[in-house]
């Protein structure tokens, strides 16, 4: 009766210790997860500054590395898919252009099929942790910045309908996002900018309108919107800079000066990318300060020299052409 006595304590014993590793381990995964959460951001971030300083490369590597420690987390899906459109915007948009609607006349990219996959990797993802009742908010914001992607890449083909498909989606998830976590101030850059173009292009909207009953904008607030993103966005501060800047320097703004302060901006915070000094040198073209214009496009042309990446070489022979255009006679490299 002793022994069994004894026994009986050890296995309570034993069991106590079980429960209480157990529920310190439970205790430490549930942190692990939502430090995780915070880990896969910064990571984001970084990448994000790569991405944004040129080094498209080395970006995917990094959200590709997020997709492999979270594979049912839609962030680095998401991450990769906005790579992968600026990929396609070096290989086909008009690069001199400072103008959003660098519209191009080519259907299609090599890169297409694998951003179709990220998006709807990403969208099926998101909508499984809404389902979940996992971090619904944040997943909203995640499920409509993939729909301001697909606008993106539509808008970038000057596709009118499918663009506006995509934009309303886009704005009714970035506004449920916000309903749910208003800090969530990423969604504004989706939000803005399709604020702001649904009330510049009237005469497309009227008629996207009666076909898909597409919301209003307004323009204020979508400059003010984006404004907002760009000073306190997470994960879409610069590329909310790039779009603002976008938009003060089209014609119907002519806001040049405050677009040349923020391409200035962005160059001066990735200084290795040679997009920036190429907008820059365009805007001082619009300015009517050709001789800055022309040192930008010669700045652009010589650091690009030699260099294999693709950034790189879009934006060589976009400097190339810009300066074959206004000096015909000079002979410049490939």
């Amino acid at each position: 009766m002793g022994n069994n006595r004894v026994s009986l304590l050890k296995g309570l014993a034993l069991l106590s210790l079980w429960a209480a590793v157990s529920t310190g381990a439970w205790a430490q995964e549930v942190a692990a997860q939502a430090l995780g959460d915070a880990e896969a951001r910064a990571l984001g971030r970084h990448g994000l500054d790569l991405m944004m300083d040129g080094n498209l490369d080395r970006a995917i590597e990094i959200f590709r590395d997020i997709q492999k420690k979270d594979p049912q987390s839609p962030l680095g899906y998401l991450l990769e898919a906005d790579a992968v459109w600026w990929r396609i915007y070096y290989a086909t948009a008009n690069l001199t252009d400072p103008d959003v609607f660098a519209a191009t006349d080519l259907p299609s990219t090599p890169y297409d099929a694998h951003f179709k996959d990220l998006v709807n990797a990403t969208i099926s993802k998101s909508e499984a942790r809404i389902r979940a009742q996992q971090d619904v908010a944040r997943n909203y914001l995640y499920q409509g910045m993939t729909y301001a992607l697909r606008a993106r890449l539509e808008g970038l083909r000057d596709r009118d309908l499918p663009t506006a498909r995509a934009g309303r989606k886009m704005r009714s998830l970035l506004l449920k996002s916000l309903e749910l976590d208003p800090n969530l101030t990423d969604a504004y850059l989706g939000v803005g900018i399709y604020n702001y173009f649904v009330d510049t292009l009237s005469a497309i909207v009227k008629i996207l309108s009666f076909f898909i009953g597409l919301p209003g904008g307004n323009r204020v607030r979508g400059l003010q919107q984006l404004q907002m993103a760009a000073e306190k966005g997470d994960l879409a501060r610069a590329e909310a800079k790039f779009y603002l800047a976008k938009d003060y320097s089209r014609p119907n703004e002519r806001q040049y000066a405050r677009a040349l302060e923020l391409f200035q901006q962005l160059a001066n915070e990735y200084p290795h990318n040679p997009l920036w000094p190429m907008l820059i040198g365009s805007l001082h073209c619009r300015m009517g300060n050709i001789q800055e214009c022309e040192t930008r496009y010669r700045e652009v042309y010589r650091m690009t020299a030699g260099e294999n990446a693709e950034v790189n070489q879009a934006l060589r022979r976009a400097a190339r052409d810009a300066l074959q255009r206004r000096h015909p006679e000079e002979k410049l490299e490939e």
